[in-house]
């Protein structure tokens, strides 16, 4: 028995934190006039999904452009380039990715993430590239905004201040809110694109606080995702969870799932966060605050 004990402290001393084996890289922030690249890296938008995405970072005073590639690409290597050159032009200070499709997990593995350590970019991205930011974060540990662009994304993006998440206690999942407190780096978004990352650009969760929402699972979808997450070890060492909407899931009580599958943990989790809503950071060190109802995150920007 002692030695088996032995062995557990010598597996639990070898796990390292988020912070321990990552340093965040925090791109700069953006300025009136700064140049941003439109890209699609889901699969292809809708045009005029990508115009008036142009137009509304063209309103904020940013010069902005399109992939070569946003609108016709072929295939996974187009995609791809798109990002890389993205990436590589020291002009480009922020790459906003648009369109809804489900292909982004095709090339989270393909992409420059040493120019990306080196010369940070700013990578914004909501739901389907919630792979693309933890692929990002765990080979290059460069935090970015997880989010569409709206006034929020102003202040993620030109500001440095600690952005402020609130839970909305009539939000239907405010009910699983315990209490307590916990430091942590923010990582997570769109739980099955972190199921479909564990095992090849999952970083460690040992440490962080894990975000989640969904769109469309089933109940049994997000009860197999979060089980394989636990029995494989990913949620080990996870000090907090931070949960948002899980629009349009159904039928069955999502929240009766969501309880069984996170409380072991017992880690404090917030609730009724309104992530959707606003831009947020991700990727960067993060306080929540069940008591509270709040989560405060460091900015992705510097």
């Amino acid at each position: 028995m002692p030695e088996a004990a032995g062995e557990k402290s010598r597996d639990n001393a070898e796990v390292q934190s988020a912070y321990e084996y990552v340093d965040v890289v925090r791109p700069p922030r953006l300025r009136a006039g700064d140049h941003v690249r439109v890209v699609a890296p889901t699969g292809t938008p809708d045009r005029a999904e990508v115009e008036r995405t142009a137009q509304w970072l063209k309103n904020q005073g940013l010069e902005v452009s399109v992939g070569t590639h946003a609108l016709d690409a072929v295939d996974d290597g187009e995609r791809v380039q798109d990002i890389d050159r993205a990436l590589r032009d020291l002009t480009i200070k922020a790459i906003v990715a648009v369109g809804t499709g489900a292909e982004a997990h095709r090339i989270a593995d393909d992409l420059d993430f040493a120019t990306a350590a080196h010369l940070p970019t700013l990578l914004v991205g909501f739901r389907e590239c919630t792979i693309l930011h933890l692929a990002f974060w765990e080979r290059a540990g460069l935090a970015g905004i997880y989010g569409v662009p709206d006034q929020s994304f102003v202040a993620a993006a030109f500001g440095t201040e600690p952005v402020v998440v609130r839970s909305v206690p009539d939000s239907h999942t405010a009910e699983l809110t315990t209490s307590g407190r916990a430091t942590g780096v923010l990582l997570g978004g769109d739980q099955e694109q972190i199921a479909t990352a564990a095992g090849w650009v999952l970083p460690s969760l040992h440490g962080a606080i894990l975000l989640l929402e969904a769109y469309g699972l089933r109940p049994d979808q997000i009860d197999r995702q979060l089980t394989m997450l636990h029995r494989t070890g990913r949620l080990k060492g996870v000090r907090a969870v931070a949960v948002g909407r899980y629009l349009e899931c159904g039928p069955g009580n999502v929240l009766d799932v969501l309880r069984d599958r996170l409380a072991p943990l017992g880690v404090p989790i917030l609730g009724g966060l309104p992530i959707g809503q606003g831009a947020i950071p991700v990727g960067t060190p993060a306080m929540l605050d069940a008591d509270a109802g709040t989560l405060t995150i460091e900015p992705a920007v510097s």
